[in-house]
C-alpha cells in the first residue's frame, strides 16, 4: 500500500554532531565557571607568620674568584670564610652556585664540597 518506503531509518548523526560540540564547549568552559559564595573560615589556635629563607647565590668567575653577596673570595680562603660567617644562618635554605663554564671541575666541586661540609644540604649548580 505504501510506495516510498515501508521501513523508515533514523538518522542520528546530526544529533552525535551537536552533543559533541556541545560537550567540546562545556569541556572548554567548565574549569574558568568560579563561584562566589562566601565562606566563613574557622578561627585556627595561632597564627604565624612564615617567612620564606634566604636563599644564597654563589658567583665564581674564570679567574677563581668568589663573589658572595658583596663579599669577594678567593679560592683558597673560601671554605673557612663561609663556615666562619655562615656558621649560624638556615641551613635549610636554598644555595645556587654560578660558576664560569671555563673553570676546571676540581674547583667546582671544591666550591661544592665547601658548601655542603659547612651544613647547607640543598644546594644546585645554576647552568643556562
Amino acid at each position: 500500500m505504501y510506495s516510498w518506503d515501508d521501513n523508515p531509518d533514523l538518522n542520528i548523526t546530526p544529533l552525535v554532531d551537536v552533543m559533541l560540540v556541545l560537550m567540546a564547549i562545556l569541556m572548554v568552559t567548565a574549569p574558568t565557571v568560579t563561584f562566589q559564595e562566601a565562606i566563613a573560615l574557622p578561627q585556627g589556635s595561632k597564627t604565624q607568620k612564615v617567612e620564606k629563607s634566604k636563599n644564597l647565590t654563589i658567583r665564581m668567575d674564570k679567574n677563581g674568584k668568589i663573589y658572595l653577596d658583596k663579599d669577594t673570595y678567593t679560592i683558597d680562603t673560601f671554605a673557612d670564610d663561609f663556615t666562619n660567617k655562615y656558621s649560624k644562618f638556615d641551613k635549610q635554605s636554598e644555595v645556587y652556585i654560578r660558576a664560569d663554564e671555563n673553570l676546571k671541575y676540581k674547583n667546582v666541586m671544591y666550591l661544592l664540597k665547601s658548601v655542603k661540609s659547612a651544613g647547607f644540604e640543598r644546594v644546585s649548580l645554576i647552568t643556562l
